[in-house]
């Protein structure tokens, strides 16, 4: 009995590893959770108790981040379900497991903390190799072997890590699936043969099994391909500046790009401009390739020489391309100096005036009041009815009336919530205007598209109307052409806002902007812009001005009068210049006693090959001017920024700031009117208000 009663102990050789459980503690809570309070203790229970103890006590005192809990398909986060064959019951083939659908996050992870890391381009394969090590099973898994022209079984009997290849073996009797051809079990072992046996993991899809144990092998598997498909680039180990952080560049930016464009948050047009370029870049990678394998080293001959010259061309092309790409793929660079405008929008032509000269006012409304009509008969339709050559059409929504409508035509909406499945594109000369006030007449869109509103006619004029954008990827409202006159209108943004492409015009009057996850307005260069008495609040950037013009392009034109412009997240207004070693005489203001040193960091040194190239000069800290009677108008030269943390750094841009702090969050001073007017591109800037805008009243961006 005094045995019966001691507590029970481990006993081990290494007292380091000695593991110390109370086992009738264990046996007694069992007991408890089941109501069972005489029941034997279960050896089974205490001796995964022992287990779940000494796993526990090695997660407390474990510092170590190999990342082996990544390679327990329980802790990954990621749950495999089966894939069925679309073949259904009359395919021979089995099931594999579901890997296609992983979000954003999963691939983000085990590209940076498991296969990747901090590795440069050079390094990648040895790192990927080591990865594959660590997550696949060795040998011994059925995998289905899949190719343009069949799908076949077999089985895994060793790993080439060092060419990303498999050694296989048919499993009999053979399940296979062929595509327009016949193949035998001879020829299989043939092909195989030929190949020592040995098959591209990329090509292996691994044979669903309930256990569980290949779980891992699996997801492992649809990072490699998911990778060699969308985020490697045959060019990328060639870089010359090979010094930097290949996921902070690379991967992480292409990987946005995928899930920006699976979500419908980039423009068909630049989807298709995107792939055009990648598909022109590699084109061109494989000729430049071919041509500098052709070239002899000590070779002087006149063919060698026509070649050089050929690859120095070809070599040339490439980098832009990969400018390009470079571009595109950066988020917060990819509007502002990639996107033209997209080249599948449909093709919306003026249809001019009418051949009978008649003009017509359109009446939208889905249900109207006696007390409705009667206000609108007096006050708009009888006057504009007086001469023959008018007639009125009712429409239920602002679309079908728009579409209907002839150069000079009047759209008229009386008051409700219309809500619409399509772009409105204004191709013509017309009028629209809410009859009563804007809150009254709300026009919200439904449907996912580049565009919410789009104008293209000479003289259109939009009043009185409240617009609610969802989805829309280019814009509230786009001008791409001619010109826009908006007044009192409100527009409720949530993804992007205005924007005044090349050669359009846009007047702004009492208007209120608010929502824009990018800039409340956005001026592209050779446009024209008056913004008189308009409040752009609570957007990314309350206006951005692209002052970069080509051959083709001029300056931009802008007025800004008596505008309230407050509580955006970055800055009031914005400029993009391009980088031309004149950035340290860029003025701007500080907050009081504030002082940003210049800092430049290794990862932006690093970057510098990526961008366009400019010729940029160390900035120096900010000085103050004795002249300002606030501390929020004190004067300093260019600062460059950091941007570690930031979505641009993932894409390798080196970034240059002139700065306007607000920091006392006040109307600002005076100073940045002149710090505006001191910019050619403005005609009139005067009467603005500047509040609370999180990084400042005004800033410069240099690519």
């Amino acid at each position: 009995m005094e045995k019966e009663n001691q507590e029970p102990a481990c006993t081990v050789s290494d007292m380091s590893d000695m593991v110390v459980v109370d086992v009738h503690s264990v046996v007694k809570a069992k007991e408890a959770e089941q109501g069972l309070p005489g029941a034997e203790p279960n050896l089974l229970d205490i001796t995964q108790a022992l287990f779940q103890s000494e796993n526990d006590e090695n997660g407390e005192d474990s510092d170590d981040d190999s990342g082996t809990d990544h390679f327990n398909s329980e802790k990954s986060g990621t749950q495999l379900q089966r894939c069925e064959r679309h073949g259904g019951g009359s395919s021979s083939l089995p099931d594999t497991f579901q890997t296609s659908g992983l979000l954003f996050y999963e691939r983000f992870k085990a590209y940076q903390d498991y296969m990747l890391g901090d590795c440069k381009p050079s390094e990648v394969k040895s790192f990927t190799a080591d990865y594959l090590d660590k997550a696949l099973e060795p040998c011994d898994w059925l995998a289905l072997w899949s190719t343009d022209v069949f799908d076949v079984v077999v089985e895994v009997q060793d790993l080439d890590l060092s060419d990303l290849k498999a050694c296989v073996k048919l499993v009999l009797p053979l399940q296979c699936e062929t595509r327009s051809c016949e193949i035998t079990e001879e020829a299989f072992n043939s092909l195989l043969e030929a190949t020592q046996h040995k098959v591209p993991l990329l090509e292996l899809q691994v044979v669903y099994n309930e256990s569980g144990d290949f779980d891992q092998t699996a997801l492992t598997l649809e990072h490699l391909r998911f990778f060699y498909k969308h985020i490697w680039r045959q060019w990328d180990e060639e870089d010359e500046d090979d010094d930097f952080d290949y996921f902070v560049r690379c991967v992480e930016p292409r990987l946005r790009l995928y899930y920006d464009i699976l979500e419908d948050r980039v423009p068909a047009g630049l989807v298709a401009e995107y792939q055009s370029v990648l598909q022109s870049c590699s084109q061109c990678f494989q000729q430049f390739s071919e041509l500098r394998s052709g070239l002899s080293a000590d070779s002087d001959s006149e063919i060698d020489n026509v070649s050089m010259v050929e690859g120095l061309k070809l070599y040339d092309q490439l980098e832009t391309f990969k400018r390009k790409l470079h571009i595109i793929e950066n988020p917060l660079l990819r509007y502002v100096l990639a996107y033209k405008g997209s080249s599948r929008r449909p093709c919306v032509q003026s249809r001019g005036l009418r051949a009978s000269g008649v003009k017509v006012v359109h009446v939208v409304t889905a249900v109207c009041s006696t007390i409705q009509l009667q206000s609108l008969l007096t006050a708009r339709l009888i006057p504009l009815s007086s001469s023959e050559d008018t007639e009125i059409q009712f429409h239920r929504d602002p679309v079908s009336a728009v579409d209907s409508c002839h150069q000079g035509d009047l759209v008229i909406v009386l008051p409700g919530a219309y809500s619409v499945s399509s772009s409105i594109f204004i191709p013509d000369s017309i009028t629209i205007e809410g009859f009563g006030f804007p809150d009254e007449v709300v026009i919200e869109n439904q449907h996912k598209g580049d565009s919410f509103v789009e104008s293209t006619g000479a003289d259109v004029r939009v009043s009185n109307i409240k617009f609610i954008q969802h989805d829309a990827i280019e814009g509230i409202l786009c001008v791409r052409q001619g010109t826009l006159n908006m007044e009192n209108c409100v527009l409720q943004c949530e993804t992007t806002g205005v924007i005044v492409r090349t050669s359009a015009r846009l007047t702004m009057n009492m208007c209120d902007l608010y929502g824009s996850k990018g800039a409340g307005v956005e001026i592209y260069p050779g446009s024209i812009c008056s913004l008189v008495g308009n409040g752009i609040h609570h957007c990314k950037d309350g206006v951005l001005i692209k002052d970069f013009a080509n051959e083709l392009d001029g300056m931009p034109s802008i007025t800004m009068e008596n505008n309230v412009i407050h509580n955006n997240e970055d800055y009031g207004v914005i400029l993009v210049k391009p980088g031309n070693g004149e950035e340290q005489n860029i003025r701007g203001c500080e907050g009081e006693g504030e002082e940003e040193p210049a800092v430049q960091s290794a990862e932006d040194r690093q970057q510098e090959a990526v961008s366009e190239p400019a010729s940029t000069s160390p900035a120096t800290k900010p000085d103050t001017d004795p002249s300002s009677n606030s501390a929020a108008s004190q004067l300093g030269s260019a600062v460059t920024n950091s941007t570690d943390g930031d979505v641009a750094s993932a894409a390798g841009r080196k970034w240059q700031f002139g700065r306007q702090l607000s920091r006392n969050k006040e109307v600002s001073c005076s100073r940045p009117v002149q710090d505006l007017m001191e910019h050619q591109i403005f005609v009139s800037v005067q009467g603005n208000q500047f509040k609370r805008n999180g990084k400042g009243d005004f800033g410069i961006f240099f690519y």
